[in-house]
């Protein structure tokens, strides 16, 4: 069972939100020592910040209604104290926190991304790039709001709220009472805010996802959104989506402009009221204008974490639904993964294939019950019709999936008993395109082998004969390729993969159209590299160009999801089957461009 981590329309009740907070309270385990030392600055900060209303009130009450300077100067220096205190206890507990919150981010991401890489093949077929990459940028992001000033927020306004009440309630409980009146009214707002603020902020969520999405796919199409003269289209898209982030952020805006109001409006009538009766007392005899003062001053230390804490639920319900959806990626199974008592998978072995059918998701068969031996050092082709299944049955090989039914074994070991890491030393896979990252071409050839020496890489290039190629670029083998491998040709994209199947020297080579997209200026040195490259290993070749085929030991034939013929080369086309009529379209395709 899989727990997808996008799934639209989620809403947090209560408990979920409850859940998700218990979570990340164990996962924030390990940074208890510094939160707790800028709780204790916190507590330190609050209590300065509760002592300037009482000196203010020994300085009314005992300095200038007395008539007394000695007090009144105590008084006056005592507050200068407090308020350094204060200063330096909140600056060093702001550190500190940020400290705590920036760690667990960065911790997070870690965990995410690295979940994310051993996802299966099938993972990413499911989920859209553009949600995933929102999940580590906006959700993050919404996570970092809460770092940077929620965490002060919450803790600050708490201890305020429960040092002032405590106070306020010893000052005057008889006025304590009377400022009470607001607070039915608020406790109803919070309910009500709680409920529509939590189904705002994950649909707020879901909408930058799709947004994201969109952004990502266009850019990423933009050559064929181009050619194709589709910007009006590609524009219109993107414009809806943005649309509906637009709306579901104004219904979240207008949720706080009913609340917020209220929570200042009770702060101010309960205000105005204090002084009022706080008034009347004084001039009944049963508090001291210090008093009073006092406890307005503190009344205002009261409401004003009550509407720092209704801002800060804000703050929370966007981060907790940032929280839900990266624990559904973390929550989502992977599909291949080591089994409980996996064993060292040697590839140099005989290859099997036993049965095996397979689906994409819940989709019809692609592969129905193929059957196919491979011996140990033998290359085989892979030839038919697109969509035929050929390059499923070799992304099954290399356990990119798993066969719906049956199995692939390599010796006597299913490759669902095999751990996954001597699986992925052993098979390489050359696909059709030469994905690069940014950096150097060695750093791209290094991926292979990231311990591997410069001396290592020059050896792999040598190997394959193209290593005068890659030392008559700019600056060799640490010519930066930008982006993609924008600065390479398709050809030599190709060659830098070839170079790290070298590099990794693996025992079951795949080669998946290999030369399909080469560039007609490197065809000739990538085909030899790729003949080099071949050399003393088992290989699987997906065959687009039957020049491929006729250099395999083997041809096998995958027409409709089934193994349709198996045979040499020179066996089938003289069997004038499937694999006779796709090699005579092609000898009269190669005729017809010459």
């Amino acid at each position: 069972m899989h727990t997808h981590g996008t799934d639209d329309g989620e809403q947090l009740g209560v408990a979920g939100t409850g859940a998700v907070l218990r979570r990340t309270a164990a996962f924030a385990r390990p940074y208890r020592r510094g939160a707790m030392g800028a709780m204790a600055l916190l507590f330190v900060w609050t209590m300065m910040l509760l002592a300037g209303p009482l000196l203010v009130r020994i300085g009314i009450d005992e300095g200038i209604e007395k008539g007394d300077g000695s007090v009144l100067n105590r008084t006056i220096v005592l507050y200068i104290a407090v308020a350094i205190i204060s200063y330096f206890s909140f600056r060093f507990a702001i550190i500190l926190l940020a400290r705590v919150g920036e760690r667990f981010l960065r911790d997070m991401r870690n965990r995410v991304f690295a979940h994310l890489l051993r996802q299966s093949m099938s993972f990413y077929d499911r989920e859209k790039a553009g949600v995933l990459v929102s999940r580590m940028t906006s959700d993050v992001d919404s996570l970092q709001e809460l770092v940077q000033f929620g965490l002060i927020m919450f803790t600050s306004a708490a201890l305020l709220l429960i040092g002032s009440a405590v106070i306020l309630f010893f000052l005057s409980w008889k006025l304590m009472l009377v400022c009470m009146v607001a607070m039915p009214f608020l406790a109803i707002a919070n309910v009500k805010f709680q409920r529509d603020s939590n189904r705002a902020y994950l649909r707020v969520r879901d909408r930058i996802a799709d947004t994201l999405s969109g952004l990502q796919e266009g850019i990423s199409g933009v050559r064929v959104v181009q050619a194709f003269a589709r910007e009006d289209g590609a524009s219109s898209r993107f414009s809806d989506a943005n649309q509906d982030l637009y709306r579901t952020h104004m219904d979240s805006v207008k949720i706080q402009c009913w609340y917020l109001p209220i929570v200042e409006f009770a702060g101010a009538g309960t205000t105005a009221l204090a002084l009022g009766v706080g008034g009347w007392m004084v001039s009944d005899g049963q508090l001291s204008i210090g008093t009073v003062v006092a406890f307005i001053l503190l009344l205002s230390t009261l409401f004003e974490p009550v509407q720092q804490l209704s801002q800060l639920f804000n703050m929370v319900q966007s981060a907790t639904a940032s929280l839900n959806k990266l624990y559904g990626l973390l929550d989502a199974d992977v599909d291949i993964d080591d089994h409980p008592d996996a064993v060292e998978l040697d590839p140099a072995q005989p290859i099997r294939i036993d049965g095996v059918t397979f689906a994409y998701g819940d989709g019809d068969p692609v592969l129905s019950s193929v059957d196919l031996d491979i011996a140990a050092g033998e290359r085989v082709a892979f030839v038919g019709p697109t969509g035929a299944g050929k390059s499923t049955l070799a992304k099954l090989i290399a356990r990119f999936y798993d066969p719906t039914d049956g199995a692939i074994r390599i010796g006597a070991t299913d490759l669902r008993d095999a751990s996954v890491r001597s699986l992925r030393d052993g098979i390489v896979v050359v696909s059709q395109e030469g994905y690069l990252f940014s950096g150097t071409v060695a750093d791209n050839i290094r991926v292979a082998r990231p311990e591997a020496s410069d001396d290592d890489v020059r050896d792999a290039l040598v190997r394959i004969g193209v290593v005068e190629r890659f030392d008559s670029l700019p600056d060799g083998l640490q010519t930066e390729v930008q982006e993609r491998g924008s600065r390479l040709s398709a050809g030599e994209k190709q060659l830098v993969s070839l170079a790290r199947a070298a590099l990794a020297d693996p025992a079951l080579l795949i080669l998946d159209e290999a030369t399909s997209s080469v560039d007609p200026g490197t065809e000739a040195m990538v085909e030899l590299a790729m003949e080099t490259l071949m050399q003393g290993r088992t290989v699987i070749a997906i065959a687009h160009r039957l020049s491929t085929s006729e250099r395999c030991d083997r041809v096998a034939v995958v027409a409709d999801g089934r193994l349709a013929e198996l045979g040499t080369h020179d066996d089938l086309v003289a069997a004038g089957g499937h694999y006779a009529e796709l090699y005579e379209a092609w000898i009269s395709g190669l005729g017809e461009a010459s």
